[in-house]
């Protein structure tokens, strides 16, 4: 589990295609050993799991599943990837509980800077739109942000200079897409109400 707070960041060094999956490795500072092999990681918000570390490079297989439910199947080398290592116990929880299983792709459809903060606009499949709301959390790229807005054709967030400094936001541009899990407790309360009638 994690909570969509970004402190890491990782560049893509290495992509082997396999027949089932890739396996893909990330140079990152961020602080893992031998001994951490098997250890869950958010990557741009997706959990993986931790197959191998050498020299700063973490080795990560993902699935087909995995590749198809994310924009991963369109990973590319240097492409600059979100960290976050899973939530220990005690911990305090800034964002909101991550499970790091992505829902669906969106896409940026516009980029506003307004005085020293960013408007993104983005576009949602209409399945997913539906599960959305004004001022719920929703996970982009694994960073814990809050819906500003739902547009006709998805939704707006604003992101602090802080947040688009430590993230790979500042990497996006118009037409970028990006991992969506929707908040998991929006999506209970649905599912709840929706089974009462």
């Amino acid at each position: 589990m994690f909570n969509g707070i970004i402190f890491n960041k990782g560049i893509i060094k290495k992509i082997i295609k396999r027949p089932k999956g890739i396996n893909v490795f990330i140079r990152s500072d961020i602080k893992l050993s031998k001994k951490d092999v098997g250890v869950s990681v958010a990557c741009d918000g997706v959990c993986l799991t931790l197959i191998s570390i050498k020299k700063k490079v973490m080795e990560f297989y993902l699935s087909n599943e995995t590749i198809e439910r994310s924009k991963f199947k369109y990973l590319k080398l240097n492409d600059q990837i979100n960290l976050e290592l899973p939530l220990k116990y005690g911990q305090k929880i800034s964002g909101h509980i991550c499970q790091g299983h992505v829902d669906t792709v969106g896409k940026i459809i516009n980029i506003k800077k307004v005085d020293k903060s960013y408007l993104f606009d983005f576009d949602l499949n209409f399945k997913e739109r539906k599960n959305i709301i004004d001022k719920a959390s929703i996970c982009v790229n694994g960073i814990s942000l809050t819906i500003s807005k739902v547009t006709k054709k998805g939704f707006q967030i604003w992101v602090i200079p802080h947040t688009f400094k430590l993230t790979n936001l500042s990497k996006l541009k118009k037409g970028s897409l990006v991992n969506i899990e929707i908040d998991i407790l929006s999506k209970y309360v649905k599912k709840f109400i929706n089974d009462k009638k």
